[in-house]
């Protein structure tokens, strides 16, 4: 099973300072979605190959494309604890 961010109110740019949405003026958590849920963009900036803990390892899936800027389906983050 893959791990990956979800339509939560901790991913979407509505969220403001003290885990407050600006659309619904309540506090939310990390369990809250709603249909006017927006996707924060810099969420998905830092996943590229240098970011991948597979960079340059023997498991990554396309070693000959990888590359700084690029990114595929087999991404996992390098700070990622079990």
């Amino acid at each position: 099973m893959s791990i990956r961010f979800g339509n939560s109110c901790l991913n979407c740019e509505n969220l403001m300072e003290v885990n407050t949405c600006k659309v619904h003026s309540v506090q939310v958590g990390n369990s809250y979605t709603c249909d006017t849920f927006e996707m924060k963009a810099a969420l998905k900036a830092e996943q590229n190959c240098i970011s991948c803990v597979r960079f340059e390892a023997s498991d990554c899936a396309n070693p000959k494309k990888a590359a700084p800027s690029m990114s595929c389906n087999h991404w996992a983050p390098k700070n990622a604890s079990a």
